[in-house]
């Protein structure tokens, strides 16, 4: 008995089925979604997303635990984003939990992670399909630019001061008269340099050379004096200040011819009237020449 084979339609219904459950499976594999894996759904509500999309990663402490499935939204409440999130039923978020959604990379690109409090206090848990806490960080540029925009104005307000003063600095005179004075300086101590190379390579090698002269005259000199006899000179001066001093001692003590009248004072005074007696003598012969020296042709009168 022959085997009934299976109709066209019926493999091309298996194929069908097939493929679509190969493009659900491909799907979801591209989305990060476990098909095989149970789930729990909890939403979170924002004001603004930040461009959050679906299938955006769900972090515990940087380890993806699930997605972002759906983005909700109504504009007349007061937080028109409800964004629902499928987390692993491994997870459990007990009361406390917040869902932060923060910047993914410094491209703005945004993520959630769930911050679930620790503790063996915690029993209570949230269940599926509750509305959980949310929270919006700041962000690395948010904190940057809060930090830093009050020190760039800040620092912006100084520069300006900065060029202020710089400004007022070139416009004045007396800069321009420091500037000329500096030049000037400069000038002075080029001229100054240019003597002291010009004196180094002529004047100071001749006085080098002539130095070099005269410690050669005073080697010879030295080399000369070094050859005198000195004993014989200083015994032959030695001798003479003893005769010398020998004299002055027989002066003042009266021996000798010399002596004796140096120290006769009755001698001394006789001298002097004699000495006086000639001046008078001398001065009335002036006077009266006549006296003393008469001169005629005819003889003397009587």
């Amino acid at each position: 008995m022959k085997k009934k084979s299976l109709s066209r339609e019926l493999k091309f219904g298996i194929i069908v089925i097939g493929a679509l459950f190969l493009v659900y499976f491909g799907l979801n594999f591209l989305k990060g979604i476990n098909i095989f894996s149970s789930t729990n759904s909890y939403y979170a509500r924002y004001d603004e997303i930040g461009g959050l999309v679906v299938s955006t990663p769900v972090y515990v402490k940087g380890y993806k635990v699930g997605q972002v499935d759906e983005i909700v939204y109504d504009f007349t409440r007061e937080t028109p984003f409800t964004v629902k999130i499928s987390v692993s039923k491994d997870i459990r978020l007990s009361k406390g939990t917040v869902v932060e959604m923060f910047d993914d990379g410094l491209m703005g690109g945004k993520a959630i992670r769930l911050i679930i409090p620790t503790g063996d206090a915690v029993q209570d848990v949230y269940a599926d399909g509750d509305l959980v806490p949310s929270h919006v960080d700041a962000g690395l540029l948010e904190t940057l630019a809060g930090s830093l925009l009050p020190k760039i104005e800040s620092f912006s307000l100084e520069a300006d001061s900065l060029v202020r003063s710089l400004r007022l600095l070139v416009e004045d005179k007396s800069l321009a008269n420091t500037l000329a004075s500096a030049e000037k300086a400069a000038a002075d101590l080029a001229a100054t340099s240019g003597s002291l190379r010009h004196l180094m390579a002529n004047d100071v090698p001749q006085i080098l050379g002539k130095t070099d002269v005269l410690l050669n005259d005073m080697s010879v000199i030295s080399g000369n004096l070094k050859q005198i006899d000195y004993h014989g000179t200083f015994s032959k001066f030695d001798h003479t200040l003893t005769g010398l001093n020998r004299t002055i001692d027989q002066l003042n003590s009266g021996d000798g011819t010399l002596g004796a009248l140096l120290n006769d004072r009755q001698l001394y005074i006789d001298l002097t009237q004699v000495a006086n007696s000639t001046d008078s003598l001398l001065i009335d012969l002036r006077m009266h020449p006549k006296r003393y020296v008469h001169f005629s042709l005819f003889g003397r009168k009587n």
